[in-house]
């Protein structure tokens, strides 16, 4: 049948088949709201009338100014079932940067947490919003002269019909968090966000299903929250949203109470867990194993071990904004299943494989990359989730070749059975004497030392050699380490000339709004680093 894929069916089965499946919401005091996909359902198609009958036009955007709980995943669902396109805005970024991507996508309203008033109020004198409705998400007062959410619920009837939607309509829409040059719009298709979320729920990705209940530790406000709202909806799984709450204890206790099978966040999320566990062992106690899906970061391998011991296993992803976000998996092959332990930390500390209808390749200026480990290129993707261009920037077209596939930016290779390594971002790859040194195989070793938290490494202007890596490092708490005990722990896997330099200890390092090393401004803060 020519049946358009669409986001109605997910909420149409969301409502009829799991309408009691229960969705919890943290509170900003820290309170649990639960509600179900019921309420989610009637709400969410509320939405959907409200905005018609405020005279939204088939394609408007509608932003959303929300953390992670029950209200943000009616608008998911609700605003493009009205035909409409959900603009999440990313509520860490700058309030320049927030007003030009506001003012760029020409959103038409906005939805935004009292909690967040602040940040529109930042913003407020530089967008053009027509009506701004207000979620009392933490209880508190609406000011005069915005609207209530609840009242504009309240004031539409229960008479939507659907309009026609066409799977290639667009749905929703995000912009990219990159640290050079002004943010771009990502749009998102129907059809791109069903198979998109078809995929995650496959076993070989995240394996999200009915009986699973899973912690969505990635923003709403960033790439689709890697998928989870919808894939949630279609499977019909227990949601625990932890709202502005993202603190290591409060999430093992989310984890132990609500019975959590699986959850996702950046690795920063997750080396707080483990600091929490070592140190109150016994304050928690699983009565089922944990998945995690980790991304937005290279997780090292030494987190991977230290997860295990505690029944957490952690399984890495690779991907975008522009890929919606999922491109690799760091799956086993059970071809590979018998190999040694070592052997098999060091695949789930990769990337992985490329996702069911991801296709990638690794470009050199010449010629495609061979698949054997060691060659090395940019990341080139392309498939039915991937970006075809930036929401209107002509200027970025060569971002995509003449043939289809998405230049990343990403340096990575790809080995003979398919795994793909990250080597670095093109701009952090470090050049040094005419030879390139990986930044991220160096951060990933440091990480795995005793004593250190996290390390971010940078290329440094030498007078010399053109470039030296610099480490900056954080150590764990109570932790001493001198820099020379670091470089010959180094010493046994990197050639001397790989080594860094110098090595900083610093109390924290600077990241993006979705958790990267912001290593623009660690470049801009050791520029004028003297080497002895």
């Amino acid at each position: 049948m020519d049946f358009p894929l669409t986001l109605v069916p997910i909420l149409e089965r969301a409502g009829k088949l799991f309408g009691q499946v229960e969705i919890a919401s943290k509170r900003p005091d820290r309170s649990l709201e639960r509600c179900t996909y019921g309420d989610v359902y009637r709400r969410a198609r509320r939405l959907a009338r409200a905005l018609e009958l405020a005279g939204m036009a088939r394609g408007d955007r509608v932003a959303t100014l929300m953390w992670n709980h029950a209200a943000h995943l009616e608008c998911y669902l609700g605003i493009p079932a009205a035909g409409a396109v959900l603009h999440t805005l990313n509520l860490r970024l700058h309030p320049d940067e927030l007003a030009y991507i506001a003012n760029h996508a020409r959103d038409r309203y906005l939805i935004v947490d009292d909690v967040l008033l602040p940040v529109y109020e930042s913003i407020r004198a530089r967008v053009n919003f027509e009506r701004v409705f207000v979620v009392p998400f933490g209880g508190g007062t609406i000011p005069k002269d915005l609207e209530s959410y609840e009242d504009f619920l309240a004031a539409a009837d229960d008479e939507f019909q659907y309009p026609a939607i066409e799977e290639n309509d667009a749905a929703a829409m995000c912009f990219t968090s990159g640290t050079t040059g002004k943010p771009k719009g990502v749009v998102y298709t129907h059809r791109s966000l069903v198979l998109h979320c078809m995929a995650v729920c496959m076993a070989d990705v995240m394996g999200l299903g009915h009986t699973d209940v899973i912690l969505p530790g990635s923003s709403m406000f960033h790439a689709n929250s890697w998928g989870v709202p919808h894939a949630a909806a279609m499977a019909g799984s227990k949601v625990v949203f932890p709202g502005p709450h993202l603190d290591a204890e409060g999430l093992l206790d989310l984890i132990v109470n609500e019975k959590v099978t699986i959850a996702t966040g950046v690795p920063t999320l997750w080396f707080g867990v483990v600091r929490a566990l070592e140190s109150q062992p016994d304050r928690w106690k699983f009565s089922r194993p944990l998945r995690i899906l980790c991304g937005g970061a290279a997780a090292p391998e030494s987190l991977i071990r230290d997860l295990d011991r505690y029944g957490m296993h952690l399984r890495h992803a690779w991907g975008m904004t522009e890929t919606s976000p999922i491109g690799t998996i760091a799956l086993i092959k059970s071809t590979l299943a018998g190999q040694s332990e070592d052997r098999l930390y060091k695949l789930r500390a990769k990337p992985g494989l490329a996702a069911p209808f991801v296709e990638i390749r690794i470009m050199r200026p010449d010629s495609e990359a061979p698949w054997d480990g060691a060659s090395i290129g940019e990341i080139e993707v392309r498939g039915p989730w991937v970006a075809g261009s930036y929401f209107e920037a002509p200027e970025s077209a060569d971002r995509w070749t003449k043939d289809g596939w998405f230049r990343t930016g990403d340096i990575a290779t790809i080995d003979v059975e398919g795994y793909m390594t990250i080597v670095d971002r093109g701009k952090d790859l470090i050049k040094s004497g005419g030879e390139w040194i990986s930044s991220v195989d160096l951060e990933n070793a440091l990480m795995a030392h005793p004593c250190v938290r996290e390390a971010a490494v940078i290329g440094v202007p030498h007078p010399k050699w053109q470039e030296r890596p610099l480490a900056v490092v954080v150590l764990k708490d109570d932790a001493q380490v001198k820099a020379e005990e670091l470089r010959s722990f180094l010493a046994g896997k990197f050639a001397k000339w790989q080594l860094p330099d110098a090595f900083v200890f610093a109390a924290e390092i600077p990241r993006t709004s979705v958790g990267k090393f912001l290593k623009i401004k660690l470049r801009e803060q050791y520029a004028n680093w003297k080497w002895e």
